[in-house]
């Protein structure tokens, strides 16, 4: 059995077609929830549309807005992805191109994701409270986003495989 090349320092005697069918189970229950956060964010942003309040909203709030679900529509498109990729490749032997793909459109749709989440966020602060406080707002909450999604995985990830050349 050939140990996994994924899990650190703490190495699975699995073969690569475990290794594989593990890593898309695992791609498959991160993209459910993700999926889940952008269809309430995706219906709620349909939603805005037909409410009265929406009437006014001014030019640059419009444009948020259709920016937005724009976001929230490609998000769909990429996390809802693999699943028709799966159905088209279903025993095809293709595994391992699926898991990357797969791998690659969670991520891309994972970036839209935040887009459609900030992009959201400034359209309802800028509407409520006013567009200096929605920038300063969307700007803090960037930061924090980046640095969960982004910054604290990498250093992880910078952290083992220093970690690993010493061993």
């Amino acid at each position: 059995m050939a140990e996994a090349e994924d899990s650190g320092s703490k190495r699975r005697d699995e073969s690569e077609a475990d290794r594989l069918d593990r890593n898309y189970g695992e791609l498959l229950q991160e993209l459910r929830v993700a999926e889940t956060g952008v269809q309430i964010l995706f219906a709620f942003m349909l939603s805005i549309a037909f409410q009265e309040r929406f009437q006014s909203l001014d030019d640059v709030q419009r444009t948020i807005y259709v920016i937005t679900l724009l976001f929230c529509t490609l998000s769909i498109a990429l996390l809802v992805a693999p699943v028709a990729f799966h159905r088209l490749v279903f025993r095809q032997g293709l595994k391992d191109e699926l898991v990357l793909i797969t791998n690659k459109l969670a991520l891309a749709g994972t970036t839209f994701l935040l887009l459609a989440v900030l992009s959201g966020v400034l359209l309802i602060f800028d509407h409520v409270v006013g567009r200096v406080f929605a920038i300063v707002v969307t700007s803090l909450l960037s930061v924090v986003f980046i640095s969960l999604w982004l910054v604290l995985p990498l250093q992880r990830r910078r952290a083992d495989e220093r970690q690993q050349d010493r061993a």
